[in-house]
């Protein structure tokens, strides 16, 4: 993806233009990816709840205990997002980088189950706040 086509990604992201359908892991990841980069990790986890939440109400999908808005996941690929782009492969540009991220095992779905067990991960208690993972670190 281009420079360019992840920006148009962003913004309509941003305004909560992304059709359910095309809002997927690899859309996530994109989106997650750019705010990291551009805003830095705090500021990218602040913006990415609300556009997160934001997206899903015009999408229809409601946010629950149990569907919707994860906090857990946003702030553990926000922190997996934030190294995978500082470490960089030696990529100078953005776009390099980021075509790295999505050729990378992060990009993978079930990344997140090499930290957590899935009953951990798909609790409501982790949706709703952040859970350390149980079984090791985030590096």
């Amino acid at each position: 993806m281009t420079e360019g086509e992840l920006n148009a990604l962003v913004a309509r992201f941003q305004a909560a233009d992304v059709p359910r359908a095309e809002w997927t892991h690899q859309a996530h990841l994109l989106v997650g990816a750019w705010h990291v980069h551009h805003l830095g990790a705090a500021e990218a986890l602040l913006r990415l709840r609300t556009g997160i939440r934001r997206l899903n109400e015009a999408n229809g999908v409601p946010n629950t205990a149990t569907g919707g808005y994860h906090e857990t996941i946003t702030v553990a690929y926000l922190r997996l997002l934030e190294r995978a782009l500082a470490d960089g492969h030696g990529a100078s540009s953005f776009e390099a980088r980021v075509t790295m991220l999505m050729a990378s095992p992060l990009a993978g779905k079930d990344v997140l189950f090499r930290y957590y067990t899935r009953e951990l991960l798909t609790s409501p208690r982790a949706r709703a706040g952040w859970v350390a993972p149980d079984l090791q670190p985030l590096p």
